[in-house]
């Protein structure tokens, strides 16, 4: 005959298995839900299937290179925008900003007859303290990103135009094709390999090493952890000792260092700048970085599938094209998505919290 079992042993077993439950693992629903790009891939997936079965052009395995180009033009962007906003933080300048990093390389080199490369130097420092300006800014009044970011965008694009007009004479910067340093720098941010019938640009390499990088700083690294605590619950994250300020400052200048590999791969590739480009381009990639995941609220989204969602634009884009649409959809297209992820991502938020 068994012994009997003492309260105090059903206490333990009791606990105990509450404790499994706690730390027990997720199943496959709850894995899939606890993924914040989820969402991004069922859509890429969709959207793939449609522009495919509709579209001859967009069967062309030639025509892949292009569509993944339309997708890295916003993709690069959308790297810094969503660890941003799942920092807390909106970045409305992001459009013009990368056009100024072009233009200030441009006029820099050209204007005092420099070598190209010293433009581009220029050209980083110029973003990475419009980015810093923007986070100190930002933590030291305690004004909203979204106006102190606002204000940013309207002095780029203002300066933008007036400083082209001044230096150069016109609205768009001289060619620089002709200077020194002009192939070295063209041969770095502008370069293509055939592979096949694919044509892979620069600008696509970059950015899934950028897509890499940040999806493993956000997932991997003690700053990671930072990022979610910062855009979460800032005042919780700084009582326990995360440095808040560092933090958003830091991703600030990470947004102005895409907008530099944006910004040099456009004047390498065309060897100009027109200093009208990038108004409404910010709110492009916050439309990436939201069908990837990221909550309008912070502290939740995901690097990947920001890239999801720039792959997303990049295949519909193309896809409207070849299937001989009309192209005037595009932005009907891109806000009911954008009304759709947001449904979507906060429906998984809550999936995942309840698991």
């Amino acid at each position: 005959m068994s012994a009997p079992v003492t309260d105090q042993q059903a206490g333990g077993s009791t606990s105990a298995a509450a404790v499994d439950d706690r730390v027990a693992a997720k199943g496959g629903l709850g894995l899939l839900f606890s993924r914040p790009e989820i969402g991004a891939l069922v859509g890429a997936v969709a959207i793939a299937v449609i522009f495919i079965a509709v579209a001859p052009g967009f069967r062309s395995i030639g025509n892949t290179g292009t569509i993944l180009y339309g997708a890295a033009a916003i993709g690069v962007m959308a790297v810094g925008v969503s660890l941003l906003m799942v920092g807390g933080e909106f970045d409305l300048s992001t459009g013009v900003a990368a056009i100024s990093s072009g233009i200030c390389a441009s006029l820099t080199a050209w204007n005092f007859g420099l070598n190209v490369w010293i433009g581009v130097l220029a050209a980083l420092v110029f973003s990475l303290l419009v980015g810093a300006f923007n986070g100190w800014l930002l933590t030291k009044t305690g004004l909203p990103s979204f106006l102190v970011t606002l204000g940013t965008f309207f002095v780029l694009q203002g300066a933008n135009l007036a400083v082209t007009r001044l230096v150069g004479g016109s609205v768009a910067t001289p060619r620089i094709s002709d200077m020194a340093g002009f192939e070295s720098a063209r041969s770095v941010f502008a370069w293509s390999v055939q592979i096949g019938p694919v044509t892979i640009k620069a600008l696509v390499a970059y950015w899934a090493v950028l897509v890499v990088i940040g999806a493993l700083v956000l997932t991997r690294t003690r700053v990671g952890n930072w990022i979610y605590a910062a855009g979460g619950d800032a005042d919780a994250a700084r009582a326990v000792g995360v440095p808040v300020t560092r933090v958003k400052i830091g991703l600030f200048m990470a947004v102005g260092f895409c907008a530099w590999v944006l910004g040099m791969h456009l004047l390498f590739e065309y060897s100009v700048m027109q200093s009208g480009e990038g108004v409404g381009q910010e709110f492009i990639y916050i439309i990436a970085a939201v069908v990837g995941g990221c909550l309008l609220t912070g502290g939740y989204g995901s690097v990947v599938g920001a890239a999801l969602g720039a792959l997303i634009y990049g295949m519909t884009q193309a896809g409207i094209s070849y299937a001989g649409w009309n192209v005037d959809w595009l932005k009907t297209f891109l806000g009911v998505m954008l009304l759709l992820a947001t449904l979507l991502n906060v429906y998984v938020k809550k999936k995942a919290d309840a698991r």
